[in-house]
């Protein structure tokens, strides 16, 4: 009798068991917030930052970078709040050369034309670097340079790359600049070329890239994409791959339209039978849950995203999962 008591217990927990498993993978996750697909991003930017210390006012600083990158300024011409430093300091260094750790850091390679509009560039290489003393940040009057070693681009030495610099007067859409034209001015830089890379020289702390726009003579579209109900631009965002452009271009749709509920690319500048994926990306518990979808673009093509074509990852499942995108 005690065994059947136990049997039929074990049973019922099993039962149990088993219904709860179910009811959790049937259950629609709920939509994130805003603070929870920031927090998310900020680990992605998190993972992709590196720390080093170094000693100010004895010459020349040099470090390098977990990729190889050499960096190289000038340790007697920092300043904090104007006045010459010396001693120990802290400098904060990310380096950002494929989409998938640009698409969790939320810094894709958008580029500012001289209308004003934006479009895709082709990178070689995102840069961010500070210095620092006591949480307190330096400035320069002097220069930064960077050597960054062709094999990490993955492509030859190309010399239409350019210097860009960061604009981050809108926090959720980091774009790239011609320089002066970046949030708080910006000293020109260059980029230079040698067998083995590039050198970029340039005399300002933040973002920087090294570019040039992508090039495609075809006619140009815009384009639409929906998401789900409860995502949109706080909560959620639309990356774009383009296929052939190997790991070091990542477009995104940075307009949302409240009263059609999508998110836009509103520049005309998508050409007609681009092959890419379209990729939606939002949090859900700590994790990334994200669709991808490969497409041939059409005149004023509207793509749809539904919840049961997401996929839930780690962040590092989904920075393979874009990186694999060809």
């Amino acid at each position: 009798m005690k065994s059947n008591f136990k049997n039929i217990a074990l049973l019922a927990l099993a039962t149990l068991a088993f219904a709860s498993c179910t009811t959790n993978e049937n259950t629609t996750p709920a939509p994130p917030t805003k603070a929870a697909f920031i927090a998310i991003r900020e680990q992605g930017v998190k993972k992709n930052t590196q720390n080093f210390t170094a000693t100010a006012g004895t010459g020349v600083i040099t470090l390098t970078s977990a990729k190889g990158v050499t960096i190289k300024l000038d340790g007697n011409a920092l300043t904090k709040n104007g006045n010459p430093v010396t001693g120990a300091i802290d400098i904060t260094f990310i380096e950002l050369f494929d989409k998938g750790n640009m698409l969790i850091a939320n810094k894709p390679t958008m580029g500012v034309m001289p209308d004003g509009k934006k479009s895709l560039l082709k990178s070689g290489g995102e840069f961010f670097i500070k210095a620092s003393q006591g949480g307190v940040d330096l400035a320069t009057t002097g220069t930064i340079q960077l050597l960054v070693p062709s094999n990490l681009t993955g492509t030859a030495i190309d010399t239409g790359m350019t210097f860009w610099a960061g604009d981050t007067k809108d926090d959720d859409n980091l774009a790239w600049v011609r320089p002066g034209g970046a949030a708080g001015g910006g000293k020109d830089g260059a980029v230079g070329f040698n067998q083995n890379g590039y050198t970029v020289t340039f005399g300002n702390f933040g973002w920087t890239n090294v570019d040039k726009f992508y090039s495609d003579p075809r006619p140009r579209t815009t384009i639409l994409a929906s998401v789900p109900t409860g995502y949109n631009n706080t909560n959620s965002a639309i990356y774009l791959s383009y296929d052939g452009e190997g790991q070091n271009a990542l477009a995104k749709l940075d307009t949302y339209n409240p009263t059609t509920l999508q998110f836009s690319e509103h520049y005309g500048q998508i050409p007609i039978g681009l092959q890419m994926h379209i990729i939606f990306a939002t949090e859900d518990n700590g994790n990334w849950r994200y669709a991808i979808k490969a497409v041939t673009v059409q005149a004023n093509d509207v793509y749809t995203f539904t919840l049961s074509e997401t996929t839930l990852g780690t962040e590092a499942q989904l920075v393979a999962a874009i990186n694999a995108i060809q």
